[in-house]
């Protein structure tokens, strides 16, 4: 009894993480004809734990980060697991530039220049799209504002 009190304690704890992390807003956001379904983290909670402890996420979906002030933001992979591409934008939705990160490092990868947002996806999403630098996303204005 006792055991399986432990497991079962150890799997809520585990899944705290993803039950979080699906209540947060999607917003739709597209990149000339590919769609993107992006989770929206606009809060210092939502975008500290952004995609940490995901094993898997299908090929549309991503996270989008807002920040409450444009700036030179960084992203690091502590916890996550999936190999990621993000892409730093611009208040316009335009892409700054595209940084690859790798699982569970901590490594910064930062915005060229001052960014509102990044865009994170599955490794190599904008680069097998031809997507670069300049390339402005639609529907970023409906975002909310980053606290």
């Amino acid at each position: 009894m006792f055991i399986k009190y432990i497991l079962s304690t150890l799997l809520l704890l585990f899944a705290l993480p993803t039950v979080a992390q699906q209540s947060l807003p999607v917003l739709e956001l597209f990149a000339g004809m590919h769609r993107v379904e992006a989770e929206v983290a606009s809060t210092l909670e939502s975008r500290m734990t952004g995609l940490m402890q995901r094993r898997q996420m299908p090929t549309q979906r991503g996270m989008l980060f807002v920040f409450p002030e444009v700036g030179q933001h960084c992203m690091w992979m502590r916890n996550t697991y999936l190999p990621l591409s993000v892409a730093f934008l611009d208040e316009k939705g335009r892409i700054i530039n595209i940084e690859d990160m790798q699982p569970q490092t901590e490594d910064n990868h930062c915005a060229a220049k001052p960014a509102r947002y990044a865009l994170e996806m599955n490794i190599g999403w904008f680069k097998t799209r031809g997507l670069g630098a300049g390339f402005a996303l639609s529907g970023i204005e409906k975002a909310p504002a980053g606290r």
